[in-house]
């Protein structure tokens, strides 16, 4: 797969990522997207800039006021972190990450079972104990070539028993069966060794930072 460009593939992981959340559709912005989340567990919106300058993010970084606004930026933490106040919180760095998507027939470990299903462009992956307990789960948003895992997820007593791998693999296969070609993510550090163990190649980090809510004066 020819590398399409940082700014292609940002575009690509926020057209699967926005399925997968139910947000709003991305608007364009000079520097990038903005997106209204509206999440009531701490995301109200965000703001993504695949390539930000030091002029564009402390200009957000003033005139934004809602907390739980969240910023996306493709560079390293310590380059922006300079750039805003210390009302806004640095948060565990992403990595931009992508993966050509081929037909696969994974098969669960002895004492696991798997199950997909797809509601609303949202492919969904569970993993379950012969005795129906959760195991593991995860999702893709689908928006036409492209697919977008998100929200990967093994219980704890269920780690290291390649289950996360198990659920990568059902969702890249479903998704390449429902025409998509390229996988696109944004990984955590934990999550970037398990994708390039599969074969996904890290494109960029990513910096997030949250405005955090005003605290009360004594």
């Amino acid at each position: 797969m020819q590398d399409p460009g940082i700014r292609e593939l940002v575009r690509m992981w926020i057209s699967g990522w926005t399925v997968s959340r139910g947000s709003a559709e991305p608007v364009d912005q000079p520097w990038g997207w903005s997106i209204d989340v509206g999440a009531p567990a701490g995301e109200v919106g965000r703001h993504v800039l695949p390539e930000p300058t030091e002029a564009d993010v402390r200009k957000l970084g003033e005139t934004v006021t809602a907390p739980t606004t969240w910023l996306k930026l493709f560079t390293e933490d310590a380059t922006v972190r300079p750039w805003l106040d210390e009302r806004w919180r640095l948060d565990v760095p992403g990595f931009l990450m992508s993966v050509p998507l081929t037909a696969e027939r994974p098969r669960a470990p002895a004492g696991y079972c798997v199950t997909t299903w797809e509601r609303g462009g949202v492919l969904r992956a569970l993993v379950r104990t012969g005795e129906g307990h959760l195991a593991a789960r995860g999702q893709a948003g689908l928006a036409g070539p492209v697919a977008v895992p998100d929200q990967i997820t093994t219980v704890p007593e269920h780690r290291r028993r390649g289950l996360g791998a198990l659920v990568m693999r059902t969702l890249q296969s479903a998704a390449y069966e429902r025409g998509a070609r390229t996988g696109v993510l944004v990984g955590t550090p934990e999550g970037q060794a398990l994708y390039t163990a599969l074969g996904w190649t890290t494109h960029a980090p990513m910096a997030s930072l949250v405005l955090q809510p005003e605290r009360p004066e004594a």
